[in-house]
């Protein structure tokens, strides 16, 4: 496995965690750097997408759920969950990482990790992201100010 395949994995491990039980990402994230619980320290690109995840929340969450077609974040299953975020995150935010290949790895976590009709799922999402991507704000608010990207585009007076 690639050495970003495995930070992507141990990412998407570190939010299914945080989020199965029922604590803060970030102070999650936060402790495993400072004192990892394996003998191997979480890689450095893992940490940049977790943070990456962090910064943009309310963001991704808000374009996963005006993209996803029937499907509330809470109703789809939390390696989905994850796994979507984080491609959502290279895919809007990070410029080094091609679009088919942040679907690709994506697609493979949940392949490997959830359910058989997953991959089928999250691939047709995050293609329906990178479609409408040139849409999405992607500048820093210089407010702190975490407004989504729809209420961004309302505010422009702009028609989804």
């Amino acid at each position: 496995m690639a050495a970003r395949s495995k930070a992507r994995k141990r990412a998407l491990e570190l939010l299914y965690e945080a989020d199965q039980r029922g604590i803060n990402v970030g102070v999650l994230l936060e402790e495993r750097v400072a004192a990892p619980t394996t003998q191997h320290p979480l890689p450095e690109y893992a940490v940049q997408l977790v943070r990456g995840v962090l910064a943009r929340w309310s963001q991704i969450d808000e374009v996963l759920t005006t993209y996803s077609q029937g499907w509330s974040l809470e109703r789809m299953a939390a390696v989905d969950r994850a796994a979507l975020r984080l491609g959502t995150w290279e895919i809007v935010w990070n410029d080094e990482v091609p679009d088919t290949v942040a679907i690709s790895e994506a697609v493979q976590l949940v392949q490997a990790l959830s359910t058989d009709d997953s991959p089928r799922f999250v691939n047709g999402l995050l293609a329906r992201v990178v479609e409408v991507k040139a849409t999405l704000v992607r500048a820093p608010y210089p407010t702190g100010d975490t407004v989504g990207p729809r209420q961004e585009a309302l505010r422009r007076g702009e028609r989804r």
